[in-house]
């Protein structure tokens, strides 16, 4: 009969193994299924909204993630229609709030049924998809030719989630109102 000491290392041992193994599958199926940008890991670089916007045609088919704020919705038939105003992504994926880096409009049609009251115009959104082509709407009093996009998925952006909570500002004055304000309310004398 085995001490106990050696079942138990025997034991922790083929644990550990199979965590190991486990976890090598799930990196190596990561590394298959391709990176946040929605784009394979072919180690082609992403499609960039420039690209698109000189010549959508010719990506049809072709995975993109771009970002923006909405400007409008709109359900129709075929689906929901988003109109956004494109701005670049950061790091997290998140679109910047400068609207001057914008570098034009693109049309975002998704299937599923999507309540356009769910994205108002100034929500700040990401989305994932395939491009379509191209699609022609009135804007003001010209024609506008929009990049076309199959959206697949779609992040919105809360403006809550933006600041973390410990440095929110007061709505109103309080104790401790002006440049050295402090996020925790301490009376006076603090010791």
């Amino acid at each position: 009969m085995e001490c106990p000491c050696v079942l138990c290392y025997n034991y922790t041992m083929s644990r550990l193994l199979t965590v190991s193994l486990s976890l090598a599958i799930i990196v190596s199926g990561c590394a298959l299924t391709g990176d946040h940008t929605g784009t394979l890991s072919s180690g082609a670089p992403p499609l960039t909204f420039a690209q698109v916007k000189a010549a959508p045609g010719s990506y049809n088919g072709q995975p993109v993630t771009f970002g923006g704020k909405v400007l409008g919705a709109r359900r129709l038939k075929e689906g929901t229609r988003i109109e956004i105003l494109q701005l670049p992504l950061v790091d997290s994926l998140q679109p910047t709030t400068d609207l001057s880096t914008s570098q034009g409009r693109f049309v975002a049609l998704r299937k599923e049924f999507l309540d356009p009251a769910t994205i108002p115009a100034g929500t700040f959104v990401t989305l994932t998809g395939e491009m379509a082509g191209s699609v022609t709407l009135p804007l003001d009093e010209t024609e506008y030719t929009y990049p076309l996009m199959q959206v697949t998925s779609l992040r919105v952006w809360s403006e809550e989630g933006e600041e973390p909570p410990r440095i929110r500002r007061p709505l109103g004055p309080g104790p401790y109102w002006g440049p050295y304000w402090s996020p925790y309310w301490h009376p006076w004398p603090y010791y």
